[in-house]
């Protein structure tokens, strides 16, 4: 007696068959695609074109600061104001500075007009009081005055001093015009010995 065996499955023609895709799925698929071709390459190269232009504002803002030959109507980093010791008070506008650098000496030029009380809060951070300005007294010299554009030729009372200090503390020269005592513009430079 034989036995029989069961007969196998004949393997199926193809894969089994997907119904056909209706318009509106495939629209859909073709959206979401193309969003996440933009996700994934629009936004990193959105990001990258705005960090260049920043980067590239940032270094027309050095380059200006850096090429400047006299005063600019900017406050002196903070750095450079404990650096030199120039603390300008507050309130105080009209601001402008400037510095120079050599293998010597290095300067910085500040100007500001304050307050009676913004004087002597200045003058004290400076570790001198109003009674050290002599009257007449135009401290800072013939080549700082070139230098930084200032003429003290207007209508007074000038009044200055020069503090001086043990290197490597800066050495500040000042000259104040009071011609407005409410409204005092004061002008100092800065010096020190690298």
């Amino acid at each position: 007696m034989t036995m029989s065996l069961p007969r196998q499955a004949a393997p199926p023609d193809g894969p089994p068959h997907r119904p056909a895709e209706d318009r509106r799925h495939r629209n859909r698929r073709r959206a979401l695609t193309l969003l996440i071709i933009v996700l994934l390459i629009g936004v990193p190269a959105g990001y990258l074109v705005i960090s260049a232009n920043q980067s590239r504002d940032s270094g027309k803002d050095k380059e200006a600061k850096y090429s400047a030959t006299g005063l600019t109507p900017t406050y002196p980093a903070k750095v450079q104001r404990r650096l030199y010791q120039v603390p300008i008070p507050h309130p105080a506008d009209r601001v402008a500075s400037y510095e120079t650098n050599n293998w010597k000496t290095s300067r910085l030029y500040v100007q500001f007009r304050t307050t009676e009380a913004g004087l002597e809060t200045y003058l004290d951070a400076m570790g001198v009081n109003r009674s050290d300005l002599k009257k007449g007294a135009i401290t800072i010299s013939a080549r700082d005055r070139k230098i930084s554009g200032w003429t003290f030729a207007g209508p007074g009372p000038w009044w200055g001093l020069s503090h001086s200090q043990k290197n490597p503390a800066p050495t500040q020269d000042v000259v104040v015009n009071l011609s407005n005592p409410v409204l005092p513009m004061v002008y100092v430079v800065s010096r020190t010995v690298p």
